[in-house]
């Protein structure tokens, strides 16, 4: 039986790089991907893969985490609970926002702070909203993607590297509320280096063959959403 079969679940960034091919992994698995993200003709094009595959229909809504607020979150997870019956099983936060390497001289406020909000306020905001959902599963698992310089500060890395870091407490902090609910977890992935386009932008000077393809990693990410990790939660776990 497919690892993931009757599982709902949500995965944001999924309109490219690493968001896209969990959503494509999970579908051929069994699951009913919730594919979120700002771009609705690149949704439209990962939906449509996944139904030529023969994966189970998924849903396909644009929203912007960037300028969301609170009453958005809240709304989105409503609208989202209406079409599938309030059922959810788990989600991968696989959206990510980057600049660009640069010392903090050259950073600027505005850069951390959107930094901040894509990559942990708004992991915060849509977990809390979904919450309820989360606990009326039988195993709900929260995936945080995160990045080794967010364990790792290097030159260069700044809100970036700060905002992954908080990440990195954010599920820390999840795990240790959610202790008293078995049916709760919640870890940090981190693909390491990968042939993703912001792994390109962050190293252009790599050689493709010193980094991993999707291909290498998507088992492991399949396995943390998957009934086989119930009990592991408050991890952080290099792929």
């Amino acid at each position: 039986m497919p690892q993931l079969q009757d599982k709902t679940i949500l995965i944001t960034g999924a309109s490219q790089g690493i968001g896209e091919q969990v959503a494509k992994a999970y579908a051929a698995e069994g699951a009913t991907v919730i594919l979120v993200a700002r771009h609705q003709k690149k949704l439209e094009k990962v939906y449509d893969e996944i139904v030529a595959a023969g994966g189970p229909e998924p849903f396909a809504i644009c929203f912007d985490l960037l300028t969301a607020e609170e009453a958005e979150f809240e709304r989105f997870a409503a609208t989202i609970n209406e079409a599938t019956g309030g059922k959810l099983d788990g989600i991968v936060h696989c959206a990510s926002y980057f600049y660009a390497l640069s010392p903090l001289d050259f950073q600027t406020v505005a850069e951390w702070v959107n930094q901040y909000r894509i990559n942990t306020v708004a992991p915060m905001g849509l977990t809390r909203a979904f919450l309820p959902a989360l606990k009326a599963s039988p195993d709900a698992s929260v995936i945080f993607v995160g990045e080794s310089h967010g364990e790792d500060p290097r030159a260069y890395w700044g809100g970036f590297g700060a905002s992954k870091a908080a990440l990195n407490y954010l599920c820390k902090v999840a795990a240790d509320e959610w202790s008293r609910f078995p049916n709760l977890r919640a870890n940090v992935l981190i693909p390491g280096p990968v042939n993703s386009p912001q792994r390109m932008k962050t190293h252009p000077g790599e050689a493709r063959s010193e980094r991993k393809n999707y291909e290498d990693i998507m088992p492991k990410f399949v396995w943390w959403s998957s009934n086989a990790s119930q009990g592991r939660s408050g991890e952080i776990v290099y792929l």
